[in-house]
Order: C-alpha cells, then sequence, then structure tokens
C-alpha cells in the first residue's frame, strides 16, 4: 500500500494541484490538510471562518499556515460565483436561491471547482455521500457520453493490484451503466498503473446460463466494445473464468483473457459491495475508495468514519485523478 502512495505522491507533487476540503473544521481533515500542505503534496483549500478553523487549529497543535482558507460569507468573487451557478442551474435557481445555497460548504467547494479556482474535492467526513455527490452531479456533471458517476475500488495485496466496480453508488446498472462502468475503470485502472485488462461478471461463462441478467452483462460488452475498441474486455465470466487460467482455458478458450483479468465488473451494486468485502476481510487485501469516476472534474467522497490518514490518501488520488485530465 505504501508503495501505492508513494508513487502517486511522486506523480502529484510535482502538479501543483489544489484540492478543496468542505469540513474545514474537521480534526481529521485539518490533520490531513496540515500534512499535505506542509509537505508540499498540494495546495489544500479549507472551508469555513478563518478565525475558527485557525482556532481549531491551535487547540489541536495542527499548523495551517500552508493552506487556503475560504469563507462562503466573505468571498470576495461571491457574485461571479452567483452568476456562473444560476446559469449552470439553467432556470432551476434564482440569483437569491443561489446566494442562500452556495453558503453550503459542498456547493461553495463544489463552485470553486467548476470555476477552475480548484481542482478537485473531498468531502464526506462529516457529510453524507448524497451530501457530496449531489453537488458535483448539478455542477460539474458526468462527462460527455457518460450518464452515470459509478465507484471503484483499488483492491491492493502486496504487489497485487485489481480494480472492482461498481462498488458504491448505482444498485441496479443497466447495459449502458455497465459499459460506461467498465470503460471508466479502465481508465482509473491506468492511473494506479494497471494495464487494464477487464472482465464483465455473472454467474454465467459464455452462455453457460441464460437470462435476462446475463443478456445484460453481453449486451453490456458489446456497448463497451462500441465505446473503446482498443480496450481488452471480455464477458460475461464467473469470476473463476476471468482470473484462473486452468479455468479460463477449460470455459472460455477463445476470450482474449486467459483468466488474468484485473479490472472487474459487477453486475450489480450488491454484487460488487459483497464482493469487494469478501476479498478484504477474508482475502486480507486492502480496499482504497471508493474512487468517484465518471465527472468532468474529480470529486471524492470520505467515509464518516475515516481516519486522518484516509482522508490523507483520497486527497493524493483525487489530485492524481485531476493531474490525468
Amino acid at each position: 500500500m505504501s508503495t501505492l502512495f508513494d508513487q502517486l505522491t511522486e506523480k502529484v507533487s510535482s502538479a501543483d494541484k489544489k484540492i478543496v476540503f468542505p469540513e474545514g473544521l474537521d480534526e481529521r481533515i485539518l490533520t490531513a490538510a496540515s500534512q499535505l500542505g506542509s509537505a508540499g503534496v498540494l495546495t489544500p483549500i479549507l472551508i469555513g471562518n478563518k478565525d475558527s478553523i485557525s482556532k481549531k487549529a491551535e487547540e489541536i497543535g495542527i499548523d495551517v499556515s500552508s493552506c487556503t482558507i475560504l469563507d462562503p460569507n466573505d468571498y470576495a468573487e461571491i457574485e461571479e460565483m452567483v452568476q456562473a451557478f444560476v446559469e449552470r442551474r439553467k432556470g432551476k435557481a434564482t440569483e437569491e436561491d443561489a446566494r442562500k445555497i452556495l453558503l453550503d460548504e459542498n456547493y461553495f467547494g463544489t463552485m470553486l471547482v467548476y470555476l477552475n479556482k480548484a481542482d478537485g474535492l473531498v468531502s464526506g467526513a462529516a457529510h453524507s455521500t448524497a451530501d457530496t455527490v449531489r453537488p458535483a452531479l448539478q455542477i460539474i456533471k458526468t462527462k460527455e457520453g457518460i450518464k452515470k458517476t459509478s465507484g471503484v475500488f483499488i483492491m491492493v495485496r502486496n504487489d497485487e493490484k485489481y480494480v472492482f466496480a461498481d462498488c458504491a453508488i448505482n444498485i441496479a446498472p443497466d447495459s449502458q451503466d455497465l459499459a460506461e462502468i467498465a470503460v471508466e475503470s479502465a481508465v482509473t485502472a491506468r492511473l494506479f498503473d494497471v494495464d487494464p485488462r477487464v472482465a464483465m461478471l455473472s454467474f454465467s461463462t459464455k452462455g453457460s446460463a441464460k437470462s435476462e441478467e446475463t443478456e445484460r452483462v453481453v449486451e453490456a460488452l458489446n456497448i463497451a466494445k462500441e465505446k473503446d475498441a482498443d480496450l481488452i474486455i471480455d464477458g460475461e465470466f464467473q469470476f473463476d473464468a476471468a482470473f484462473v487460467p486452468s479455468v479460463a482455458e477449460k470455459k472460455a478458450p477463445d476470450s482474449v483473457l486467459k483468466g488474468d483479468a484485473n479490472v472487474f465488473i459487477f453486475p450489480s451494486l450488491e454484487s460488487g459491495n459483497i464482493g469487494y468485502k469478501i476479498a478484504q476481510r477474508l482475502g486480507g487485501f486492502e480496499a482504497v475508495g471508493p474512487i468517484l469516476q465518471g465527472l468532468n472534474k474529480p470529486v471524492n467522497d470520505l467515509s464518516r468514519g475515516c481516519s486522518s490518514e484516509d482522508v490523507y490518501n483520497l486527497a493524493i488520488i483525487t489530485a492524481a485523478q485531476a493531474a490525468a485530465e
């Protein structure tokens, strides 16, 4: 794990990225932001009242002099932000609405990213996933050709690295969703120096069972191939056929994958969430994420039970996503 983040830190340290932390009074956020800023890894932007943040930092012995602190209540460029928000929401918010909404730290922080005053955002230490993701979907929005954002985990054990998706966002993805998740997961894999070999998972391998569920995966495979003709991808696969060479030889001898898949697309959130937790708890893998993908600019969601180390690591991932754009 340390090697993984050493590599990412090296990538982002020279990129001079600015990452927004809307939860500027959270002790874990302050600790991680101080470490990131003082080490010169990135420039943290803390959202909140400057006096309150400075007082909190002093109380816990944290130096935030390397961080930028912005307060929505006295932000010098708030009028520019209000106008940009109204325009972006296309009639769904008046100027009066915008002034109220932008007092919310997550909306304010997301607008900083949208206006290119920051490169990415990390939130969720004290907010729900919806509080973090909703502003991103309304303002930053998904990339062209992508209808929905999705969440991946990088599963790490010693020198092994695999990508599991979607394990965080889409409960019942349709074929189009699964195809988008597959293509975007390959992009995320490359960010972590994983050369993607993508398996579309199911309870069937190459037609061994027929159902609405298996046909949805087959259709997703075809759509994904149209989206990225160069992508090494195949399915539908049971996990063992995608991962074990001897099983692959028996069940799918003609596949481009030979039991060497490293990006695994689960057919539902239920299966993805169960799958990554089994690998984590029984297989001894560390689960890095969830990492949100598919947005025009990176926004990532912390668990409310996160540690300062989790904040630090997710900020580095967010900066790496920004640097890769």
